[in-house]
């Protein structure tokens, strides 16, 4: 299993034409927790592997997780959108973060790009955070 870092910014990214803030994924988490998140290359993903959104404002936080439920894909229709993976929100681990979120300081972060893995050393500090 890996874990990855999926890098949101609420005001440019959205979900579905909703902003992708930690309420609206909180929200999403609970009603409608299945996701197909677009990435710009295809990773390693792996079903099984966590993502942990990390929202880069107003505070740069972790405040939910979901888990890959498939390996990525190429989306041939949307030019715009080079590979689609499906991922289900975690909606207790979710809940967990979204009431205390890991900030940036405690991720070890240099230059954050669209999708990274979690370094080894933040990880234990999100599992504790999630109830994982």
């Amino acid at each position: 299993m890996a874990d990855w870092l999926y890098i949101l910014d609420p005001r440019k990214d959205t979900l579905d034409g909703e902003p992708s803030d930690k309420e609206t994924i909180r929200r999403l988490a609970e009603e409608e927790p299945e996701l197909e998140l677009w990435l710009s290359r295809r990773n390693r993903m792996r079903p099984g592997d966590r993502l942990w959104f990390y929202f880069t404002g107003p505070e740069a936080t972790v405040a939910a997780v979901a888990e890959v439920d498939e390996e990525p894909r190429e989306e041939p229709d949307d030019p715009d959108v080079p590979y689609l993976v499906a991922a289900t929100l975690l909606p207790e681990a979710t809940k967990a973060l979204y009431r205390d979120p890991v900030d940036r300081a405690e991720l070890d972060l240099g230059q954050v790009r669209s999708v990274q893995k979690v370094k080894p050393e933040a990880l234990p500090v999100l599992l504790a955070r999630a109830n994982l």
